[in-house]
């Protein structure tokens, strides 16, 4: 009989490695990607390609130690996908591609002959339902310019113990709509390297400035009432910053809040900046709550930004943020 069951299990497995799972939405399933061959898949892409499209069931990749030189694609047909690191010092994604560099062989499938900004991440997340853990996205080009590290497009993400490393545009929380969830990651870089139009909520993560610039770009459109907000943040920098501004809008109704964040003495005391157009201030939600730290102290910032009330402040739980498009909450403790 154990036979038996085993047999049947591994013809499941099969199946949806081959794109015909009937198995119910209540399964998971797990496979191993390594790059010496133990487990089911050498590499990442090559395990996502794998599964079937429009999957309604969880299935997690568990990636072992090494480091993948991949340009890591989850297209949006490819959505509930779990991909867990053996751990997120060892688990390493990584690319150098950057705004302005040349493609390979001259030209991309759609005629272009450089990459962009939207086109140079390292990780790229177009379907909903993926979660992120335990391990290591970055990008190596350098200051170059735009060079993305994790791009994400998709609704439902969620972040947890994550590395995301870079320089200029680190990480694009992309899709206006689209909600993001970040958990005790480590993100580093230069220029509005948290950037985008998404609702993103960032809980006890770690940001770390490499240079005087910009720790956010949002670019949250008027209709949306949420951009990006953290929670119980640390901010840091390298020796080499010391005059770092909270944002600056992309776009002209940004909205960036920060609660309860300890923020270094390399975080200015004006605090934020206006992409020098003054209109900006009028339409712009800059807000903060409970700052700690050097860089904590309220007293002079800009007098078009926010120190929230308590009761206001309140108001900002994951099922008010998450639910202002839907009723979408991750699976998590409320902060």
């Amino acid at each position: 009989m154990k036979q038996l069951l085993l047999f049947f299990c591994l013809i499941a497995c099969a199946q949806i490695a081959r794109g015909q799972s009937t198995l119910s939405p209540t399964t998971s399933i797990t496979f191993t990607v390594a790059q010496d061959g133990s487990g089911n898949y050498k590499t990442i892409q090559e395990a996502v390609n794998s599964f079937r499209d429009h999957m309604q069931v969880r299935v997690t990749l568990y990636v072992k130690n090494g480091t993948y030189a991949e340009k890591l694609v989850i297209p949006s047909w490819k959505p509930n996908i779990h991909i867990l690191g053996e751990s997120k010092e060892g688990v390493i994604i990584t690319g150098d591609d950057y705004s302005g560099k040349a493609y390979p062989g001259g030209k991309d499938g759609t005629g272009n002959s450089k990459f962009s900004t939207y086109t140079s991440y390292t990780v790229l997340v177009d379907a909903p339902d993926i979660i992120l853990e335990n391990l290591t996205i970055r990008n190596t080009a350098g200051r170059v310019g735009q060079a993305v590290a994790l791009h994400v497009d998709a609704d439902r993400f969620v972040c947890k113990n994550c590395v995301l490393l870079g320089n200029q545009d680190t990480l694009y929380a992309a899709a206006e709509g689209s909600r993001q969830y970040y958990e005790n990651c480590y993100i580093e870089g230069t220029t509005d390297f948290i950037f985008g139009k998404s609702i993103s909520v960032f809980q006890s993560c770690t940001i770390k400035s490499l240079s005087d610039s910009f720790i956010t770009a949002a670019a949250t459109p008027d209709y949306q009432k949420y951009g990006f907000v953290f929670f119980d943040c640390k901010l840091l920098a390298d020796p080499a910053a010391k005059k770092v501004y909270l944002g600056r809008p992309w776009r002209p109704y940004a909205k960036t809040i920060f609660i309860r964040t300890d923020m270094g003495d390399h975080i200015l005391p004006v605090g934020w900046e206006n992409w020098d157009n003054a209109a900006n201030e009028k339409t712009v939600l800059y807000a903060e709550y409970g700052s700690t730290g050097a860089g904590g102290n309220s007293s002079k910032r800009v007098r078009w930004s926010k120190q929230l009330s308590a009761k206001e402040a309140k108001s900002y739980t994951l099922t008010n943020i998450f639910s202002a498009q839907s009723t979408w909450l991750p699976n998590v403790q409320q902060p």
